[in-house]
């Protein structure tokens, strides 16, 4: 049993102060966003960047398609690897099922690996995924950002906007595929990096956790894996 067993009145009670922190947190989070949106600054793209699908290559503003703001998630799947990351593979499970809402606010949201295309498409087929995808394979796009990592290609090594020797505590190696997301905005023919986030910024688009968060079980640990990967026991099926 995870909780105690109480009378109605005292849940109430309970669930009166826990709203009390609700909206200490929304409120928290409400101005975090305004000042994102009103004081934070961004700065102008003067490098070109080239992308790939299946339909050909593609420059940084052709993936706006036609809108004023891009959003990037960074999905780590690099030229050697044999199938995407679990961890972007449950992030991008959590994603809008449609992305009209986000057309609607005149914002497109696209997926980016280093993996050439044809691989792309492979792991996104056995996925059933229908989201945007391109290559940036051949280009310095993963490393301007900051999500393909190796001293040897750009050093100093930064992710999570730190030098990698304030990361020590962290277990995985300071090389290859990190994830991250990023956000553009495009003004005329003027393209702007206006955000980025990694590692622990990327917890709120996961929202199987922040139901799980409701649960009086909570997120209970388990192992993320690939959707097509659990069995009836994983899924505690009858």
């Amino acid at each position: 049993m995870p909780g105690k067993v109480v009378c109605r009145d005292e849940w109430l009670a309970a669930r009166k102060d826990l709203l009390d922190k609700e909206k200490a947190a929304v409120r928290a989070a409400a101005a975090f966003n305004e000042q994102l949106r009103n004081d934070f600054p961004m700065v102008k793209l003067d490098k070109a960047y080239t992308f790939e699908d299946p339909k050909g290559n593609h420059t940084l503003a052709g993936l706006f398609q036609g809108r004023k703001q891009l959003i990037v998630y960074h999905f780590m799947l690099g030229p050697d690897d044999e199938a995407g990351c679990s961890g972007c593979s449950f992030l991008t499970d959590n994603l809008p099922s449609s992305l009209t809402h986000l057309y609607a606010a005149d914002t497109t949201f696209v997926l980016v690996s280093r993996a050439p295309v044809a691989k792309i498409e492979q792991y996104k087929k056995r996925m059933g995924w229908d989201f945007p995808w391109y290559s940036s394979f051949g280009t310095e796009f993963n490393w301007d950002f900051n999500v393909s990592l190796d001293k040897d290609v750009k050093s100093p090594v930064v992710y999570n906007c730190m030098l990698t020797q304030r990361h020590k505590e962290m277990e995985k190696p300071f090389k290859g595929e990190h994830p991250g997301l990023s956000v553009f905005y495009k003004e005329g023919n003027d393209l702007f990096h206006t955000y980025s986030t990694y590692a622990r910024g990327l917890d709120g688009l996961l929202v199987t956790n922040q139901l799980l968060d409701l649960t009086p079980l909570g997120r209970q640990d388990v192992p993320w894996k690939r959707h097509d990967e659990y069995d009836s026991k994983d899924l505690k099926s009858s």
